[in-house]
């Protein structure tokens, strides 16, 4: 198909003799375009988001608060059960105390007994309290 043909102008015998045809808008106009950069808005806001961190913050320490009852709970527990035997431990310390103080007081009367003036029992402090004898002292066994 020639140009002539297409411009709807037969005979024409050179290129220069084309009337001038220019493009021009449709009618109505082009289209805007779209140059500005537009995203998406993805995902949730950021209200939507400082509302979920405050949510789960707050569950969380509620579950720190229901895990401190529970723990306080089993400690009063554990306490409640060591005061309930305290009197029966304390009993079979003092039944042992007993019988190892006997046994000490007997190997010093054995030690002591040609000191002239030794009383067999009667404290050396002058405080007139009675102290308990230190650790291992009532072990005659490991001396």
């Amino acid at each position: 198909m020639t140009e002539a043909m297409v411009r709807k102008k037969p005979g024409m015998a050179s290129v220069r003799e084309m009337p001038v045809l220019q493009d021009g808008p449709p009618p109505g106009g082009f289209l805007p375009v779209r140059y500005a950069r537009r995203i998406p808005s993805k995902g949730p806001s950021a209200v939507a988001i400082l509302l979920a961190a405050v949510g789960a913050f707050s569950w969380g320490m509620y579950q720190v608060g229901q895990g401190n009852r529970v723990r306080r709970e089993l400690k009063e527990e554990k306490y409640a059960a060591r005061r309930a035997i305290l009197p029966m431990l304390q009993a079979e310390e003092d039944e042992r105390f007993v019988k190892e103080w006997n046994k000490y007081l007997e190997e010093e009367a054995r030690i002591m007994k040609d000191v002239p003036g030794w009383k067999v029992g009667e404290s050396v402090y002058n405080s007139g309290k009675w102290v308990p004898p230190s650790t291992g002292e009532l072990r005659p066994d490991i001396w």
